[in-house]
């Protein structure tokens, strides 16, 4: 058995979870219950997986932080920029 399934798994699964909250966000242009702090905190895990995925050669490690630290930048980016505009 292949255990990169399970790898590519937990990438789809983990990574889809923040879809919702990106579309919502996106869809109601709030942010406010979103923590800016654990956007932050959980960006630099990302980055941390990213480079530990880099330095162990694991694509569904890569991929699935890649497209996660995408999505939560975004969230991010949308958080800061609706706090502006609404203030």
């Amino acid at each position: 058995m292949n255990v990169d399934i399970f790898g590519y798994l937990a990438a789809i699964l983990t990574t889809a979870a923040f879809l919702p909250q990106l579309l919502k966000t996106l869809k109601t242009k709030k942010a406010d219950d979103v923590s800016l702090t654990t956007l932050i905190m959980f960006i630099t895990g990302v980055l941390s997986w990213i480079i530990y995925g880099y330095a162990i050669s694991s694509e569904p490690i890569l991929i699935a932080n890649l497209i996660t630290l995408i999505l939560n930048l975004l969230i991010l980016i949308s958080k800061l920029y609706f706090s502006k505009t609404l203030s």
